[in-house]
């Protein structure tokens, strides 16, 4: 990241001092930001500060490794030569090209509304995507089953940023307000709800498949509601329906919010919009992993020991099959958390709001390489870190592992 961002074109400090400011001026800033040094002069620097173990001189503040107290926190172990010293320090990701602030405090600012959006995120996305695969496992090749599988392969198409300027669209305009819901509809999920409590027996008598009555109903109800809405008057049942409340969301806003009365204060509505598009594409993959694997896990001797034991389905798939099933589940869950924190750029853009991604796509527009850099160091970590922690986990949900 570091050679490819140098080796774009541009002149950050350019962009910073204007077109017609002096060449001292631009000489003077390109040595505050090592800029007038070799490029792998300023690698070797940049790694300097990165690592915990370093070398820095304490006795000439000019010097390019001067350890300067405000910006590093540490002590020093030894000394090596005449002046340069070994010291152990938090590793120090520089100063912002664009405001001078440390990197390390940018970050700090943005990075709990990352974090939040993606842990929310990837909360929901489990919760309700294990459901849905338990069900349809247990449904195989049901209409319940197709539906669910369908859902999923669209979630999993879905780019998101195209996902979250669909969401913001109907959650902040279309249905901002109140919007109608026909009665039609209406009928129509009541149906499907009576045709899903009829008995197989008495659709076997009739030699009618749940499937078919449904497509019917979906496809009639449709029908006459396009019908209506092209050819009859506004007045007419066919175009009337049920106001619904709108959601009274905004398009942009952040997890904290200012009032004029109020000052800053913690607006949790605004993460829905975000939440929902995030949630899309992870619920999607977990839907068809938690599938797959309890399918497979059901089919191995010892949930038949289970059965022939005498214990209760439930008792089957929660005590014996769900914990053997969730190996691969907590892996997509562990993948989709870290690509939350580096992925969520587009939607932060899409909603405005503050985190990680956001700061970090206007650090790239204006050149900030030490912000884009932290950036990408604290989500490398972040990858890093959910590994070794999903390590322990496996242990803990399945014996054969630990």
């Amino acid at each position: 990241m570091f050679f490819l961002f140098n080796l774009a074109p541009g002149d950050p400090v350019r962009n910073l001092v204007g077109e017609n400011a002096s060449e001292e001026v631009v000489s003077n800033m390109r040595k505050k930001f090592d800029l007038d040094l070799p490029l792998g002069q300023r690698f070797l620097l940049y790694i300097n500060d990165l690592a915990p173990i370093s070398v820095h001189d304490a006795t000439n503040d000019q010097s390019r490794v001067y350890f300067e107290p405000q910006d590093y926190t540490g002590f020093r172990l030894f000394g090596i030569g005449n002046s340069k010293s070994i010291y152990l320090k938090v590793p120090y990701l520089k100063r912002s090209f664009l405001s001078d602030k440390s990197v390390s405090s940018i970050l700090g600012e943005v990075l709990p509304g990352t974090i939040v959006l993606a842990v929310v995120s990837i909360f929901f996305a489990m919760i309700i995507g294990m459901i849905m695969g338990i069900i349809a496992a247990l449904e195989r090749d049901s209409f319940y089953d197709r539906l669910m599988l369908f859902v999923s392969a669209l979630g999993m198409a879905g780019p998101s940023f195209f996902v979250a300027i669909i969401v913001a669209w109907v959650g902040a305009v279309l249905w901002r307000d109140q919007i109608q819901l026909p009665y039609i509809f209406i009928l129509m999920a009541v149906m499907m709800i009576a045709l899903w409590l009829l008995p197989s027996s008495w659709l076997a008598s009739k030699k009618i498949t749940r499937k078919k009555l449904s497509i019917i109903i979906v496809s009639g109800s449709t029908l006459l509601w396009l019908v209506g809405w092209i050819f009859l008057e506004k007045g007419h049942m066919l175009r009337q329906g049920v106001l619904l409340p709108g959601t009274g969301l905004s398009m942009t806003g952040s997890l904290y919010s200012v009032d004029v009365w109020q000052g800053e204060y913690l607006d949790l509505k605004n993460m829905i919009l975000p939440v929902i598009t995030l949630m899309i594409r992870p619920l999607s993959v977990i839907v068809q992993l938690m599938r797959s694997s309890l399918l497979d896990v059901m089919q191995q001797d010892y949930i038949r020991t289970a059965r022939a034991k005498g214990l209760s389905e439930f008792a089957v798939i929660m005590r014996h099959a769900l914990r053997n099933a969730l190996n691969p589940v907590v892996t997509a869950v562990s993948g989709w958390f870290a690509s939350l924190l580096a992925g969520a750029i587009f939607v932060e853009f899409v909603f405005g709001w503050k985190g990680l991604g956001q700061q970090m796509f206007t650090a790239i527009e204006n050149q900030d390489l030490p912000v884009v850099m932290g950036g990408v160091i604290v989500i490398a970590t972040a990858f890093v870190l959910i590994n070794i922690l999903v390590d322990f986990i496996y242990g803990w949900i399945d014996p054969r592992i630990r």
